[in-house]
């Protein structure tokens, strides 16, 4: 489709990996629209932790191919390497329970895993001391990105391959037009004489600020966002030898940083959910209770005990957010042709990228991906049931709760 046009809204990790791979397959003109800085909402905030080991058949086929492309992607973005250090996801008893009825899906994917003791796992990598009665899942092919080095990377090449990127550029609306997109309104006229650029295909992967997007077109979007913060230590004055970790008895994660760094995360369990009420809300807006920084040292020590008395360099606060079922939502919007929604990835939109921008391409130029994603579908949710999800304030507790 050399001759058309793409819009896409949202200049994160997911809108980034659209235009990507719409450039790569040789679409015409695209066109990245974000409201502040690229990559400077969530995407810059992530963990960026990836592991493949997921609760879906849907989720697990999807990310073998998103851990494929972040390989590839080592070779294609100069500047950037996904480091294959593995994840190892930790389990209290009750957690193993419940996970160990995946494992007939994993093994019908052929999907790797190791099954570790809290003993194999000291033995593994001696600076962790698990809880005697923890058990690991441990996934050979898992990993982590640092997105100081992906964005930036991924961003210079969109410029080779002619991708416009506008930053300060907030989208109000789409304008529709016959029951098809046929372009984008942007506040306060900051493109073209009536502030409309017109598109022959719009990508919305706004992140928290979807539902007031779509708001004028009478869909209501079943997705609410909560406040997640994580830390990156000073340097240590070593390595960190330590694969990323899933810590759900701890209820966060912990990974190796950039500059013999450590970096960590966790949920406030008992903090309603946020809701975005303005189009331009900024990230850099979100607040965290006092006690965070320290609760989360407290509980990730005992498993890493390097982290004692190393000070917190630098706090990275983003939304992350939740679709009812807790399925990401990707696929076109109904009835408006040439729209097309990613969104609503838990806390893994980092892990999801490549493989959500691949799909959505896929959309876009084929009419349907390689992979069957209909349970991602904007669509499967029902009208009776989406009134009552958005008109409940959850903590995030009580959200379905997925990680990376």
């Amino acid at each position: 489709m050399p001759s058309a046009s793409a819009i896409i809204i949202g200049g994160g990790v997911i809108g980034l990996s659209a235009a990507y791979h719409l450039a790569l397959r040789g679409f015409g003109q695209i066109t990245v629209l974000e409201q502040g800085r690229i990559g400077d909402g969530s995407s810059r905030r992530a963990a960026g932790i990836i592991t493949g080991l997921l609760w879906s058949e849907t989720g697990v086929r999807a990310r073998r191919r998103s851990l494929a492309r972040f390989r590839e992607l080592s070779d294609e973005l100069p500047g950037y390497q996904f480091q294959t250090v593995g994840c190892l996801n930790l389990f209290d008893p009750a957690g193993w329970e419940e996970r160990t009825r995946l494992f007939p899906l994993y093994e019908r994917e052929g999907v790797a895993y190791e099954v570790l003791s809290a003993a194999e796992i000291a033995a593994r990598w001696p600076e962790l001391r698990p809880d005697e009665e923890v058990i690991g899942l441990f996934d050979p092919l898992g990993g982590y990105s640092e997105p100081d080095a992906y964005i930036p990377a991924l961003m210079a090449r969109l410029r080779d391959l002619g991708v416009t990127l506008r930053e300060g550029c907030a989208a109000t609306h789409l304008v529709e037009q016959g029951g098809a997109v046929a372009g984008v309104a942007t506040a306060a006229g900051t493109l073209g004489a009536d502030g409309v650029l017109g598109a022959d295909v719009v990508i919305i992967t706004t992140h928290a600020w979807l539902p007031l997007l779509l708001k004028p077109l009478g869909w209501r979007v079943p997705v609410k966002t909560f406040v997640h913060q994580r830390y990156v230590t000073a340097p240590l004055d070593a390595p960190v030898q330590i694969p990323a970790i899933n810590a759900n008895p701890q209820g966060g994660y912990i990974r190796p940083a950039a500059g013999n760094r450590l970096l960590a995360g966790a949920e406030t369990a008992d903090r309603a959910e946020f809701r975005v009420t303005s189009p331009v809300f900024r990230m850099d807006e979100l607040t965290v209770p006092e006690n965070v920084p320290d609760s989360l040292r407290a509980a990730m020590t005992p498993l890493w005990p390097r982290l004692a008395g190393v000070p917190w360099e630098e706090a990275r606060v983003g939304l992350i957010a939740f679709s009812l079922d807790g399925e990401p939502i990707l696929g076109p919007l109904p009835g408006l042709a040439g729209a097309y929604v990613g969104c609503a990835f838990h806390s893994g939109g980092f892990a999801y990228n490549p493989v959500a921008g691949e799909l959505l391409a896929e959309f876009v130029t084929a009419g349907r991906p390689r992979l069957d994603v209909s349970a991602f579908a904007p669509e499967r949710f029902a009208a009776p049931e989406v009134e009552p999800y958005l008109a409940t304030t959850v903590p995030q507790s009580q959200a379905v709760r997925r990680r990376h």
